[in-house]
């Protein structure tokens, strides 16, 4: 799937409840997702994994999708002049 067909994808789902939720309730759902994301690499199977990066995704395209910004602009620069090693 595309980041942009991901992001209509939030959108058609969970756009309504999501802009309703606001920006900020938005940001702390997508560090919580990453907190579970961190167990699940420690501690978890593949398949949890896999549900919590998907589950990442989809708050980090909810958040994008709220801020009326591209995941497919945002990740260009890695296309058009990637960060050095130790910035990245």
């Amino acid at each position: 799937m595309e980041l942009s067909a991901l992001q209509q994808l939030m959108d058609d789902l969970y756009g309504d409840a999501d802009r309703q939720r606001g920006i900020a309730a938005t940001v702390a759902w997508l560090c919580e997702e990453l907190g579970e994301l961190a167990q699940a690499v420690r501690k978890g199977t593949v398949d949890e994994q896999r549900h919590e990066l998907g589950d990442v995704l989809a708050w980090l395209a909810s958040l994008a999708n709220q801020l009326d910004l591209s995941l497919d602009d945002a990740v260009q620069r890695f296309v058009d002049d990637p960060p050095p090693l130790s910035d990245a």
